[in-house]
């Protein structure tokens, strides 16, 4: 009896079948990049305020500290980070790229920052903050301390510090993961550590963090 499914029949189903896979392939052109985001997303470290502004008396988290939080993750995962100038008027357009080893790319948006004087140091202060801001947002991260908490805290109390130098860096030399040394960053400044004693805290963390990632490679 024929069912009118014979062996010409079967062929055509599997090439139909395997035409309508690479085309659903092909409608997901980033389907890498956007996996190896993911994963690496999850090492990401929140930006330690690791400078100081003299003007307003108050730490934050500079470009270096931005970079610092996501690049060694993006690498273990294939991906480059790059940050695109554009052309524009009164001030610089910075577009953050993830570059993935399979050549796919995923862009991050595109941000602009006016150029608060129209000379060099004024567009080198607006491509500054364009590319802190711009890879903060393409990443998802923030400072170790927002700005909103910030402004929203009560004035300091009198309470003597809580926090141990020894204690603390002993801490940091044995820790095995990145959340544990975000964690003991964040108890540090609970406990009172000053400016000096987090910035510190803060070098100790990063060296303890390299070699962490490159003993997970």
């Amino acid at each position: 009896m024929d069912d009118g499914f014979n062996d010409g029949g079967a062929m055509e189903f599997a090439q139909r079948g395997a035409q309508e896979q690479q085309e659903q392939e092909g409608s997901m052109p980033n389907r890498n990049v956007a996996k190896a985001f993911v994963a690496a997303q999850k090492e990401f470290s929140p930006a330690l305020k690791t400078s100081t502004n003299p003007h307003f008396k108050s730490r934050y988290a500079d470009l270096s500290a931005c970079v610092e939080a996501v690049i060694d993750a993006l690498n273990n995962h294939g991906i480059a980070l790059t940050q695109i100038p554009h052309e524009c008027e009164g001030g610089v357009m910075i577009e953050t790229v993830f570059l993935h080893e399979s050549g796919e790319t995923l862009s991050g948006g595109k941000l602009f920052m006016p150029a608060s004087k129209q000379d060099a140091q004024g567009y080198g202060s607006a491509l500054t903050y364009a590319r802190r801001y711009g890879v903060m947002a393409a990443c998802g991260i923030a400072p170790e301390d927002d700005d909103g908490n910030a402004a929203t805290r009560s004035a300091p109390s009198c309470k003597p510090s809580r926090f141990n130098p020894e204690e603390t860096f002993s801490l940091i030399a044995n820790a095995s993961t990145v959340k544990a040394l975000t964690n003991i960053y964040h108890q540090s400044e609970d406990m009172g550590a000053s400016p000096e004693q987090m910035a510190k805290v803060a070098d100790a963390c990063a060296a303890r963090k390299a070699l962490i990632l490159k003993e997970q490679q």
